[in-house]
């Protein structure tokens, strides 16, 4: 099974981003650990992990809790 992120706005709706697949949950966390602040700089606001289809979690949101 792959992983990938499903990346959407503050309103949930769906919106590009890398298109990148990963062998397991963990690649898929250190990729995102690395790029979280270049993705919400082009307007990604939420992030979920999908395995395949399913979702693993989310939605996360991109900003530091307060």
């Amino acid at each position: 099974m792959e992983f990938r992120w499903r990346y959407q706005d503050a309103q949930g709706r769906d919106v590009a981003g890398p298109d990148v697949m990963f062998a397991d949950q963990t690649e898929a966390e250190e990729w995102f650990s690395a790029e979280w602040r270049d993705l919400l700089d082009v307007g990604v606001e939420q992030v979920t992990l999908l395995r395949s289809e399913s979702e693993v979690y989310g939605p996360m949101s991109l900003h530091p809790a307060t």
